[in-house]
């Protein structure tokens, strides 16, 4: 493994054709499976409930969403284990999200 630098200062934000219309990444790793990405959520996010391979961690870094009646605000922190159906997910007023998915050794 090699060390990654990134200055997210310096990145554009694009359209993520893997979440609903209008959410936006920043995709800071992807390499062998590992993946790690800022993902900015428009007010009215809503996602349904799916499952990955790999455990998924989700960070809260400014405004909130809502899951199964849970309010995730800065600061939060959660991990799904593989398999682990989640969501359905819902975000008022959006939110930034640092989420890192790494597959189980």
């Amino acid at each position: 493994m090699e060390e990654i630098y990134v200055d997210c200062n310096e990145m554009e934000w694009t359209p993520s054709m893997d979440y609903p219309e209008g959410t936006m990444v920043k995709i800071l790793r992807d390499y062998e499976g590992k993946k790690t990405i800022l993902l900015k959520l428009p007010p009215g996010f809503k996602m349904e409930a799916h499952s990955h391979v790999s455990v998924e961690q989700h960070y809260v870094l400014e405004g909130q969403y809502e899951v199964e009646g849970h309010v995730y605000g800065p600061a939060t922190y959660q991990l799904f284990p593989p398999g682990y159906t989640h969501g359905p997910f819902t975000s008022e007023k959006g939110a930034l999200v640092l989420v890192i998915w790494d597959p189980m050794q």
